[in-house]
């Protein structure tokens, strides 16, 4: 059995002991990440050569092995409140923790038998990694902790991240980074020619090559523990990962690359409180500068923000779901100044049933920054059918990288995209014929459903069944959205006429 899979298998089946406690896979990930950093702490310090403490002494990893029964439970509880104070990786990774783990007797199995009988900061680096990011998968299906919404098919990611072809030379961020997918697969991609890259570049890449942002506190740990655990920063640096809400603010920062699954949804994340002490989670339209349009719709809201951090030249891959596409309005606007201020070169229509949040519609816009032109920078635009007559699901028939072999060929193909050639699922849409589409819709279709027209070839119930619930999902949240714009604006009626 490789080590990888004994690890996996030996973390897994503490989870399935913890979970009869209450405790989700999610949940049991996050316990995970405050005990494997205290121990990886605990291993940098007492390491031969250049040992480094990380931690504060009372903060040790030898005081939990001392410790036993309700004087363990005390003491794990002060650690994680201490740490949550300090700045840098420490207070990402330990930022509003608690112990979950209420029975002292199985906190100290995990402590003695599972985590400190190995040697975390060890070279087999990936090993820990994968096995680490084996349990955050496992974590996503589990569905009643919603954790699913921060997870991207790792398939997925790893076909863009070829496409895009990020390079040691460059600086990647992620504003929506969830628990650090695209990062990771990022910087491996870019660490494979690690042989011919020079001291400064290796450097880079540990520490200046992957950035990420992420507003929940639970998702940041992970993403930045997920970082760690693959030899990605320091856990005595700043964190690569930001616990903030991307959109409230131009960063002033630019990256040469951005790749980003942003979350999907119509609401606002921010809380406001009302001057009756309320608190209120309502959808708000966001006012920047830097944008071209103030809306609520946060998706629009993303495209506008990864338009602002991209640096000059640089290179954009962003999952929006199909109203980005289709949305008139504001989206009509902001789609005419995408075509003409970026190049907006190739649109992947994605085939449903890939997500684990249900009713998504979804796509992957690449698009690059160029400097001001008098001319539109969009020429052309390929679009990838990789949807009609696709049918997957989670688990019968999981979306795998050879299933998006076809398009990252085309998207490869020749040295420049003048070079591309058009196939059965692959088209392309001159500036001209963009702009001259209803609302500039992007949502572009030509082939036949061929379920639609041949009913001895349909595909299995279970697959029609969850194709309807997803329609139906899909349609419920656009009246939600609706629904909710209108009692906003109702509100607002009422409230200059009772003014």
């Amino acid at each position: 059995m490789s080590d990888a899979r004994r690890l996996v298998d030996k973390l897994w089946s503490y989870c399935n002991v913890l979970r009869d406690d209450g405790v989700s896979t999610i949940e049991y990930t996050e316990q995970l990440t405050f005990l494997l950093f205290l121990k990886m702490a605990h291993e940098r310090e007492t390491r031969p050569l250049k040992p480094e403490r990380i931690v504060p002494a009372e903060c040790s990893w030898q005081r939990l092995l001392d410790a036993d029964g309700d004087e363990l439970e005390t003491t794990y509880r002060h650690i994680l409140e201490q740490l949550a104070r300090q700045p840098g990786t420490l207070g990402v990774v330990f930022r509003k923790a608690q112990n979950r783990v209420q029975d002292p007797a199985k906190l100290k199995r995990l402590i003695v038998d599972l985590i400190d009988k190995e040697n975390w900061s060890a070279a087999g680096v990936d090993i820990k990694g994968d096995a680490y990011e084996e349990l955050l998968s496992k974590g996503a299906e589990d569905i009643k902790s919603g954790a699913g919404q921060y997870f991207t098919p790792r398939a997925l990611i790893e076909a863009v991240v070829d496409c895009v072809d990020p390079s040691a030379k460059d600086k990647v961020v992620d504003p929506a980074a969830g628990t650090g997918g695209f990062l990771l697969v990022a910087h491996e991609h870019a660490a494979r020619d690690a042989e011919s890259l020079t001291p400064d570049q290796r450097n880079h890449l540990r520490d200046g090559f992957v950035h990420g942002v992420e507003l929940v506190d639970g998702t940041a740990r992970l993403a930045a523990m997920n970082l760690l655990l693959h030899g990605i920063g320091r856990p005595d640096g700043d964190s690569l990962i930001e616990v903030k809400d991307s959109l409230l603010a131009d960063p002033g920062d630019r990256w040469s690359v951005v790749l980003s699954n942003p979350p999907f949804g119509r609401k606002s994340s921010i809380t406001m409180v009302g001057a009756d002490g309320r608190e209120a989670r309502e959808d708000r339209e966001i006012e920047r500068p830097d944008f071209v349009v103030t809306t609520a719709n946060k998706q629009l809201n993303f495209v506008q923000h990864i338009a602002t951090i991209l640096d000059i030249n640089g290179r954009a891959a962003v999952v929006v779901p199909d109203n980005v596409l289709f949305e008139g309005g504001v989206g009509e606007t902001l789609r005419r100044r995408l075509l003409n201020d970026f190049d907006v070169h190739t649109l992947l229509r994605l085939p449903t049933g890939i997500f684990y949040a249900q009713g998504v519609k979804a796509n992957v816009l690449f698009f690059d920054k160029k400097p001001a032109s008098e001319r539109p920078w969009t020429e052309r635009l390929w679009v990838y059918d990789l949807r009609t007559n696709q049918h997957f699901t989670l688990k019968q028939n999981p979306l795998r990288r050879a299933h998006l072999d076809e398009f990252v060929e085309c998207y490869l193909s020749g040295l420049s995209r003048s070079e591309r050639v058009e196939s059965e699922r692959f088209r392309s849409f001159a500036y001209d014929e963009l702009i001259a589409r209803d609302k500039v819709n992007l949502d572009i279709t030509w082939l036949r459903d061929e379920s639609l027209e041949d009913l001895d070839n349909l595909p299995a119930p279970e697959v029609i069944a969850r194709e309807i619930v997803e329609d139906l999902t899909a349609a419920l949240a656009e009246f939600e959205a609706v629904a909710s714009a209108l009692e906003t604006t109702a509100g607002t009626t009422l409230g200059h006429e009772s003014d």
